[in-house]
This record gives C-alpha cells, sequence and structure tokens, in this order.
C-alpha cells in the first residue's frame, strides 16, 4: 500500500508533449517529492511512455499514471484465477505500445506501487514474447468466458433471473450482497475488494429464485482499453435481467460517482437494462433532511443502510415487484400421474392456490413468460385460464 504525502494540482489549457505538465510544474513536484522523501509520484492521468521516462529522469523518482495505479490494485485484489488472467493481459496490453526497442527492463513500467506486475517474473522481453502471452491469455479467457454463457444459459433455462449489483467502487456493493445472501464475501473499505464476480441464490417471498451478483466497482473515466480487458467479468452486468446500482449517499462526490457508473454502462451497451437505483450508507448521514433532497433528486430510489439493514425489505420489495410485473397469472391442469410438476412449480413459479380434483390437478399460479413459453409445448399440461 502507499501513504499519501502530498497532492499538486497543476492547470494548463494543453498538454505538453514532454512532461504532460509545464517545466515549472515538474520543477515544484521534484522539489516536493524530495523534501518529503516520497518513493512514488502519481499522476492522476495517462502518461505517455515517452512522458513518464521524462518525469521520472526530471523528478528523480518512481513515477506512476493512473492506469498504473489501478492495475497495481487490480493485482491486489484477483483471487480467482480468471481475475489474475484479467490484470496480466491488462498489464501486458499496457506495456506493449511503450516498449522502445528490444530489450526494456520490465520493473521500470510494469506493476505499480508494489511492483506487483509481470515485471517480477521476468525482467526483459521483447515485443514478441509479449504479443504471445497476450495471445495465450485471450484464449484462455475466452475459455472462461464460454463457460460463463453456458452458465447463464442454464440459469435462463431454468428459470433463474439474474440481478446484478453495480456502483462506484467502495459503494457498499458486498456489504449490501451479504446482508440479501447470507454470503460470506470479504468486505472492506478498499478499492477493488471484489474483483471476480461473486453470486449467489436468493429466494424471494414470491418463491421467485434469483441469482445476486456483486461486480468489480466502477471508476470515473475508467479508461476504454481496461472495460475491454475486464470485459468478461463485466459480462455478468450484459447479461443481467435487473441492475441494482448502490450508490454511497454519504460521500459529497455522489453525483460525479452516479454519472460514473452511467458512463461505464453506456460503454457495456446496458444503459436501456431495467435498474433499480439504491442509496447506500444513510445511517452516516448527520443532517436526515439530506434524505427529502435524494428522494427528489433520484426519483424511485431506495434509501437504505447495507450496514443496519435499514429500509432493506423495501429494497427486497423492489426487486420482487420487478420479477412479479412480468409474471403471467394462469391456470392449468394436470394429470396425476405428472405429480413431479407440483414440485417443479413450487420451485420454479408463485403457487397461489392448488386442487386435487378427480380428473387432475389444478394449480393456479403465478409464472415468467419464459417459463410459460416452455409449458405450451407440454402435451400433459392443459391451460384452462
Amino acid at each position: 500500500g502507499a501513504q499519501v504525502v502530498e497532492n499538486i494540482i497543476s492547470i494548463c489549457q494543453k498538454p505538453t508533449a514532454n512532461y504532460l505538465i509545464g517545466k515549472g510544474k515538474v520543477e515544484e513536484v521534484s522539489l516536493i517529492a524530495h523534501e518529503e522523501e516520497v518513493d512514488t509520484v502519481i499522476f492522476s492521468h495517462d502518461l505517455s511512455g515517452t512522458q513518464q521516462r521524462n518525469l521520472e529522469d526530471a523528478i528523480g523518482k518512481k513515477t506512476l499514471d493512473r492506469t498504473q495505479l489501478i492495475l497495481d490494485i487490480f493485482s491486489r485484489r484477483a483471487r480467482s484465477p480468471e481475475g489474475k488472467m484479467q490484470v496480466e493481459l491488462a498489464q501486458l496490453q499496457y506495456l506493449l505500445p511503450r516498449l522502445t526497442g528490444k530489450g526494456i527492463v520490465l520493473s521500470r513500467l510494469g506493476g505499480g506501487i508494489g511492483t506487483r506486475g509481470p515485471g517480477e517474473q521476468k525482467l526483459e522481453v521483447d515485443r514478441r514474447q509479449i504479443r504471445k502471452r497476450i495471445d495465450k491469455l485471450k484464449g484462455d479467457l475466452k475459455a472462461f468466458r464460454s463457460h460463463r454463457l453456458v452458465t447463464h444459459k442454464r440459469r435462463k433455462e431454468n428459470n433463474l433471473p439474474s440481478v446484478v449489483l453495480v456502483g462506484y467502487t467502495s459503494a457498499g456493493k458486498s456489504t449490501l450482497l451479504n446482508l440479501l445472501a447470507g454470503a460470506s464475501q470479504i468486505t472492506s473499505e478498499k478499492l477493488f475488494t471484489t474483483l471476480d464476480p461473486l453470486s449467489k441464490s436468493l429466494q424471494l417471498s414470491s418463491g421467485q429464485n434469483i441469482i445476486l451478483s456483486d461486480t468489480v466497482g466502477f471508476l470515473h473515466e475508467l479508461p476504454h482499453h481496461l472495460i475491454e480487458a475486464f470485459k468478461a467479468t463485466l459480462e455478468e452486468v450484459r447479461e443481467a435481467d435487473l441492475l441494482v446500482h448502490v450508490l454511497d449517499a454519504h460521500d459529497h462526490r455522489l453525483y460525479q460517482h452516479n454519472q460514473a457508473v452511467q458512463s461505464v454502462l453506456e460503454e457495456l451497451g446496458c444503459q436501456d437494462k431495467p435498474l433499480i437505483t439504491a442509496l447506500n450508507k444513510i445511517d452516516l448521514l448527520e443532517d436526515r433532511s439530506w434524505l427529502e433532497v435524494l428522494k427528489k433528486e433520484f426519483g424511485q430510489a431506495v434509501l437504505i443502510s447495507a450496514k443496519s439493514g435499514e429500509n432493506l425489505d423495501m429494497l427486497i420489495s423492489g426487486i420482487e415487484g420487478h420479477f412479479l410485473g412480468l409474471m403471467l397469472n394462469l391456470k392449468i391442469l394436470i394429470p396425476h400421474s405428472r405429480m413431479e410438476l407440483v414440485d417443479f412449480f413450487y420451485r420454479q413459479a408463485k403457487v397461489n392456490k392448488i386442487d386435487y380434483l378427480q380428473e387432475g390437478i389444478r394449480i393456479s399460479l403465478s409464472i415468467s413468460r419464459q417459463l410459460y413459453s416452455s409449458l405450451v409445448s407440454d402435451k400433459d399440461i392443459k391451460i384452462i385460464d
């Protein structure tokens, strides 16, 4: 990890080709860096390979840009083989255009604060080796993606709709998942605690089973190439039937975070998906009148505290209401010889009433349109209303 010693703001009309910032500001940064005896200088902006080398030479300290910082944090959070592969792929794709000729030391450009990048394994590589490794990682990740798509297909076949939590990093998504599904996901205020998607099954009071998934926290101006590198993880968002956007109501950057998430959803082509906004951490608000402002600003948003459980029932009702609104109410008649269907409907639908008649079993139920489509093809099931 790292401790922030100083924040420096540079205002310039146009970035400079050599340093990004002006020469005078470079000298100021260098002076402060040496006075404070810092190890690393981080720019909240992407740097070209030339700019990074020039800045390191001028400042005399290790220099990173925003993307390298993000990737460094990602490398510390990845736990699954897929997550680690995605991080390595993103690191190598970032590094490749910054190589200037053969034989560059990766410990200079790879990794981040803790230099936990591919540079730890090999100090010197060339473009050919990197491209070969990138191709290998892409192939392996494609296999993971194929497996995930099969899983999504099975969920849909089994009438298991997917609800995915999205939101800015540290908005409280993992804590909310714990509360909703009793999961054992580790939660903390650290950035990107959830890099690998986590899914849990949850049964609503209507009897409807859903898959609830947590995802990696979004960021303001998340670089496009990072979205591409992590699109396998973000596949959960694309395949979702409903999104729950978790916002930190206590954070003064609430509106910026909301816009950042909307931008990423647009990048993924998910801006039109059904969405419930959950304004989290209301237990931290000292001025409760702010809640009325939030209600007006965010319309149908649910105000919750994932920590205390306040208004959690309202969020669950909102999720349940969404799926009930998509369900069909009907009566069916099945023969006594198909008793296994009774158990099936109790698991996959909402059974409102059941009557055992001489001519068969009459069931009043609420089902999804998808399940209805499969019913009409079963000759033993007679739809009577």
